[in-house]
């Protein structure tokens, strides 16, 4: 069966899911909503979408009778919910892009009408489906480091991305978007949950804006990384940062994609003259996180540590198990299990297509996510999507509580999934 698909909002993460579709051989892209003209014009032509189906916003489709098996939700994170229920009213499965939304109350709404209408929701908790995870969680299910006792995992965002994506681009300010440990971190929260297998008790969380700052701005520095005097010595000159990119058939679609679509150097530096991507990373229009630590606990008393930082190169996830009967190192390429008993190590070499960022597909996971779905949708076996309504709303409140956490310097107590967080330290639980 060839599922047909709808794409809303063909920006780079919903033209990127619908490509690997049609490149399965499983999927079918046959409408697009996106109030950008160029951008559905584009998917229009690369997709050979009729002209009927192509819409200026997500409304036009949603009154139309349902015209696809499943849509592909990647409108920016605030303006998921709307077409989420909309659409799913209309009995469309849903891809949606993560986070669900960036509010309890419009996550919640997301779920109540998938459940309401019993369509598939699969949110885009990639990390979950890479024959990585699936190992590192069989090795764990199956007993052989004993019980996990705690848990070190470290998400390296990388010194550029962070540049790219949450100082010059959409997810640079928290109420245009949302918190840095939801718009990028809701993955690990999500993941780390998925492999320990246990619901969150209790969180704390420490983190803010140490560097991206104007006070750190260097001596001379201007506006705009195309006239700056000081640029070549600068590590977050987007000039530095991009123009490395051209002659790359992968970082040519994203990052340089986002950017401009005449991927040339005269091209690329239009767009640093004149657009968001070009501008310096010290003018303070920017205030989301650039270092975050969450602390975990889980039922029965098992703890993880998880730490986002900039300060990277941008890699896989790299994280420590331990287990009353052996560890287990893995660092997204490879697992490493220690056994106690014997005192031996195994490694096992996973090979990820590709690296860590989006442009490689996160490594071979979007690639994975979109088989799952694509086969839940065909056959109806929705136990082939372990990122659906209750999971991802669990690992959502866990995130909104860690904020809370970190803005409130308070220890948050959480309750049973479903339920709200409780009053803890004298302080107000979350609603």
């Amino acid at each position: 069966m060839t599922v047909t698909l709808a794409i809303v909002g063909a920006g780079a993460r919903g033209t990127a899911y619908a490509r690997i579709a049609t490149a399965e051989g499983t999927g079918k892209v046959v409408a697009v909503a996106d109030p950008d003209p160029a951008r559905r014009a584009a998917a229009a032509t690369e997709f050979a979408i009729t002209a009927e189906h192509v819409y200026a916003g997500w409304e036009d489709l949603a009154a139309r009778p349902r015209l696809a098996d499943a849509a592909i939700i990647a409108t920016p994170d605030r303006l998921h919910a709307d077409p989420a229920v909309a659409l799913a009213e209309r009995g469309y499965a849903l891809l949606l892009e993560k986070p669900m939304a960036p509010t309890p109350a419009d996550a919640e709404r997301i779920v109540a009408a998938v459940i309401r209408n019993d369509v598939l929701l699969a949110v885009c908790h990639v990390l979950r489906y890479t024959p990585y995870s699936r190992r590192l969680k069989a090795i764990v299910d199956s007993g052989r480091v004993g019980q996990i006792v705690s848990v070190e995992h470290l998400e390296p965002v990388g010194w550029w991305h962070q540049a790219h994506s949450y100082i010059r681009g959409q997810w640079a300010i928290e109420a245009e978007s949302s918190p840095m440990l939801l718009a990028k971190s809701s993955h690990d929260i999500d993941w780390l949950g998925h492999i320990i297998g246990r619901p969150v008790t209790r969180v704390s969380s420490f983190g803010g804006l140490f560097h991206f700052r104007p006070e750190n701005r260097p001596p001379g520095a201007t506006a705009r990384c195309l006239d700056c005097p000081v640029e070549r010595s600068c590590a977050y000159s987007a000039v530095r940062i991009y123009e490395r990119f051209l002659d790359d058939p992968v970082y040519r679609q994203w990052p340089l994609g986002v950017l401009t679509d005449d991927p040339t150097l005269e091209g690329l530096h239009k767009a640093l003259q004149d657009g968001p991507y070009g501008t310096c990373v010290y003018t303070g229009r920017n205030d989301v996180v650039d270092h975050q630590v969450v602390n975990l606990e889980y039922d029965g008393g098992v703890t993880a540590s998880f730490t986002m930082t900039a300060f990277t190169a941008l890699d896989f996830r790299k994280t420590r198990i331990f287990g009353t009967l052996g560890s287990i190192d893995g660092d997204g390429r490879t697992l490493t299990v220690h056994d106690f008993l014997t005192d031996t190590r195994e490694t096992i070499d996973l090979a990820p297509e590709g690296g860590a960022s989006a442009a490689d597909g996160h490594g071979g996971a979007d690639t994975e996510l979109i088989r799952a779905f694509l086969a839940a949708v065909a056959t109806g076996d929705h136990t082939l999507i372990t990122s659906g309504p209750q999971e991802s709303i669990a690992s959502h409140h866990i995130v909104w509580a860690a904020e809370h956490a970190r803005h409130t310097g308070t220890v948050v107590e959480v309750s049973a999934p479903g339920e709200e967080v409780r009053r803890v330290h004298g302080v107000p639980g979350l609603a």
